[in-house]
């Protein structure tokens, strides 16, 4: 299960450039950058830096929240690569024109769209910046170069992490006991925080933490109705559970076997003969899970891939009773929607990353080497057999969903 060229190329280039960038950097930094007055520093303008990963975006919500406390709505920004903008302005938590994107086509365009993202940030005079991206180095070289007055960024301070120079005023040691939503509002917080006593301060993440929301509007839902017609004239209003069989193209290793999706949708379908099942996908998909919904060989099988828009796939969530995925971005997206959600994790720890929401199930085999992938091996692994999601059989994910469903059907039953 290798890495799609792209992402290789750019974990490649961020440990083999970035690294002696960031000693560059450092020795800049060291001689041109004063260390600043002491205590803790007042802020006006807040940025975050999260390139990539759309779920960890959703788990930042608390954070960005806080910091629109902080400093209010209109002062916080948000850099991000361009394809992984859409749930920002799902979430509606900034305003969209303080999102700056920077383009991933190829790495001429990445180089000057940094570029062009860092001269538009010194224009804005941003003088807090929070680097999300754990221990990469292209975020702490971005964060640098922002000129910010305090920048809050993970420091591997024993070599306990990727080497990523010394470019943060306010350094933390990545916790990882700390789910990430923690973790992120944690680092936020340490803004208001003198630098000179960091890592070291007394402050406990919530437990219980505010939670996004998506509220289609009634125009977005008769719209998926009309769809779902389309695509079944026969589904009306009938119940509907969704398969999600992709896993994102930053970490292959989290995909479920693609004929365990059938089985599950044929039996689920023989368990109720009322329910409907949809697989979704992306455009680039679309044959692929046409040809899963195909394979299940049932009326009452539609294949959404490449048919709906991001929007359009969370006002399908809304819509339906359950998802089933692998721990990827549509398991956070559908967390901020009233869907029931059974999320597969096998490299990544769901005690870190799962979602938030209580109606969150987790299935995760714990295998004696999962999770292999961690903010300290910058989310890579020399796996190439991913036991971990194949210990997780088409049994264990039947009983679950038949579990809540029957529970959905029991308290539907009850009103």
């Amino acid at each position: 299960m290798d890495l799609p060229v792209g992402i290789s190329t750019l974990q490649h280039t961020d440990r083999w450039i970035g690294a002696p960038l960031c000693a560059i950097l450092t020795l800049l930094r060291k001689i041109f950058e004063s260390a600043g007055p002491q205590g803790p520093r007042q802020v006006q303008r807040i940025l975050f830096v999260k390139f990539a990963e759309q779920g960890s975006t959703v788990l930042a919500y608390p954070a960005i929240r806080r910091a629109v406390e902080m400093v209010g709505r209109e002062n916080v920004y948000f850099v991000v690569f361009e394809d992984n903008r859409f749930i920002l302005d799902v979430m509606e938590i900034i305003p969209e024109e303080n999102v700056i994107t920077i383009p991933t086509n190829s790495p001429f365009g990445l180089a000057l769209g940094a570029l062009r993202a860092v001269l538009r940030i010194r224009k804005i005079r941003i003088d807090g910046v929070v680097d999300m991206e754990f221990l990469t180095r292209f975020s702490a070289m971005l964060t640098f170069t922002t000129g910010a007055k305090s920048r809050v960024g993970f420091h591997t301070f024993f070599g306990d992490g990727p080497y990523r120079g010394d470019l943060m005023t306010h350094r933390l040691l990545y916790n990882p006991h700390l789910h990430t939503s923690q973790i992120f509002e944690a680092m936020v917080e340490a803004l208001t925080r003198d630098p000179a006593v960091l890592p070291t301060f007394d402050f406990t993440p919530s437990v219980t933490q505010p939670l996004a929301r998506f509220r289609p509007s009634p125009s977005e839902v008769d719209e998926i109705n009309i769809l779902l017609q389309r695509e079944n004239p026969r589904i009306g209003s009938a119940p509907l559970i969704l398969l999600n069989p992709n896993a994102s193209d930053l970490l292959p290793l989290r995909r479920w076997s693609p004929l365990r999706y059938v089985q599950l949708a044929r039996r689920l379908l023989e368990r109720y003969p009322e329910l409907f099942i949809a697989f979704t996908g992306a455009p680039t998909e679309a044959a692929a899970i046409n040809q899963l919904a195909s394979d299940v060989a049932s009326s009452r099988v539609i294949s959404l891939a490449g048919k709906t828009t991001l929007r359009q796939v969370l006002v399908l969530y809304t819509r339906s009773e359950i998802l089933v995925t692998n721990d990827s971005g549509p398991a956070h997206f559908a967390s901020m929607t009233s869907i029931q959600v059974v999320t597969l994790f096998g490299p990544e720890t769901p005690a870190l990353f799962a979602a938030r929401s209580p109606n969150v199930s987790v299935l995760w085999a714990g295998i004696a080497c999962s999770p292999c992938v961690n903010a300290y091996n910058n989310r890579q692994s020399v796996c190439r057999n991913n036991l971990c999601m194949q210990a997780i059989t088409v049994d264990d994910v039947f009983e679950e969903v038949t579990r809540i469903y029957d529970s959905l059907k029991r308290s539907t039953s009850g009103n």
